[in-house]
């Protein structure tokens, strides 16, 4: 039996950009094409050098590209991949990943070459004819990619349309995990697999040293600070990727000014967003149960309380609660509210989720009081709170999956070195199996 190779060009001991080379039984697949959001410079994509060192162009060398989910850490290399370096084997992803991804492509090539002026990047021809070449996945459908090599989608929870996946050649297998959730939420299930024994599970490990409080009690947390804050008159400023913990943060205030009988006004910032939540009704079978029952009696996205922002709302004087877009403050709405509001320390910035290392959400979630913003200092005196409403599993939940498909390897990508030693000693104690964590290049 020949050895399964992985070699990550991204995501190892790192999150984002993740891209992974798996060779098993002669046949090398990779895992996922994503960009880095914390560079600007060639970084932001894996190193493509490292396949073609062989020589052999990348089609010859990879046999198939597969797509865990839409976010860009996972998905934003693929049209430079395919339309740039030259990739034309076959891409697959599921039905709503396809139709997400490429809106998601298109609105960070706005932000990068229309307003930054960057050079040397796709274009939205190219995102189109990137997507056109995708072939979807249905879950629990067995691929045949050629006759050797089969794939085969499971569902993950995490966003809408993220999937799980288990790449078969001949006798051999390896599960890939992508970005999953084991808890579901209020509008997706959690993941699951069969018990398919793979040879190696290779699995996200953003959470690892992390057993999350009850959600319950976060969400009460989030309530009433920004509840407290509306009373003495603030602006809360919850910056959000626009799909996922938006549509979960937007239920939950939805319903709390619903039963609280609360008049502030709550704005999110469009585009995105309406389309985001068009995908949701279209793709509602990726939703879960309650979601799909309330759909009959009303649409669970269209809200009453939240209305559309507008740019001109920024200087409003009152009480207002933002949703803007994106979730890390790295550039767009989300930054430009923080810049007018951040002085004030009535206000309140709530910081949902994980922040890669050099954007301005990392800076004042790391406690920094000046931050230097579009070339002026800001003095940072707003109440900086951080909950973490991701939708990645815990380490009590990566215990699980891995107890669900009892695998004989397990691999940790996607998470930071030092919390994966720790989660790759409990796996090892508690399943007495082996478990690796690589680094790129590796």
């Amino acid at each position: 039996m020949s050895e399964i190779r992985v070699v990550p060009l991204g995501a190892g001991q790192d999150v984002g950009r993740s891209c992974i080379i798996v060779s098993l039984g002669g046949k090398n697949v990779m895992l996922d094409c994503g960009m880095h959001m914390g560079y600007n410079d060639e970084r932001r994509f894996p190193d493509f050098s490292y396949i073609t060192e062989s020589g052999r162009s990348l089609t010859e060398h990879i046999d198939c590209l597969i797509i865990s989910h839409f976010h860009l850490d996972h998905c934003g290399a693929l049209p430079y991949f395919s339309e740039m370096c030259g990739y034309s084997g076959p891409i697959y992803m599921t039905q709503p990943t396809k139709a997400i991804c490429p809106i998601l492509l298109e609105d960070y090539r706005k932000i990068t070459v229309d307003k930054k002026g960057e050079q040397n990047f796709f274009t939205s021809q190219m995102i189109k004819d990137c997507m056109r070449k995708v072939i979807t996945v249905n879950l629990h459908q067995t691929i045949k990619v050629d006759s050797e090599l089969e794939i085969k989608a499971y569902y993950a929870g995490h966003v809408l349309g993220a999937a799980m996946f288990l790449v078969k050649v001949k006798d051999q297998s390896v599960v890939y995990t992508g970005d999953y959730n084991m808890t579901p939420d209020r509008h997706l299930g959690s993941a699951w697999i069969d018990r398919c024994q793979p040879d190696l599970l290779i699995t996200e490990s953003t959470y690892a040293t992390t057993i999350r409080d009850s959600k319950r009690c976060r969400e009460r947390d989030f309530l009433k600070k920004i509840h407290e804050c509306m009373e003495r008159e603030g602006k809360v400023l919850i910056p959000v990727f626009a799909l996922g913990r938006a549509q979960e943060l937007c239920i939950l205030l939805e319903t709390f000014w619903d039963r609280m009988n609360l008049k502030y006004p709550i704005f999110f910032s469009t585009g995105l967003t309406e389309k985001a939540n068009h995908y949701y009704k279209l793709f509602i079978t990726w939703t879960n149960q309650k979601i799909r029952s309330t759909f009959v009696q009303r649409n669970m996205f269209e809200f009453k309380h939240i209305k559309p922002f507008d740019r001109s709302y920024i200087d409003q004087p009152g009480p207002m609660v933002v949703f803007a877009t994106p979730g890390m403050l790295h550039a767009g709405l989300s930054l430009q509210i923080f810049k007018k509001w951040a002085e004030d320390e009535k206000n309140m910035l709530i910081m949902p989720g994980y922040c890669a290392a050099g954007t301005i959400g990392h800076k004042v979630l790391s406690g920094a009081k000046k931050i230097e913003i579009d070339k002026k200092m800001v003095n940072v005196r707003i109440s900086v709170q951080y909950m973490s409403f991701s939708a990645h599993a815990d380490a009590k939940g990566i215990m699980q999956l891995i107890r669900q498909a009892d695998p004989r390897n397990v691999m940790l990508v996607h998470g930071e070195a030092a919390k994966m030693e720790f989660l790759k000693q409990k796996i090892m104690q508690e399943f007495g199996i082996n478990c690796f964590m690589p680094a790129n290049g590796e």
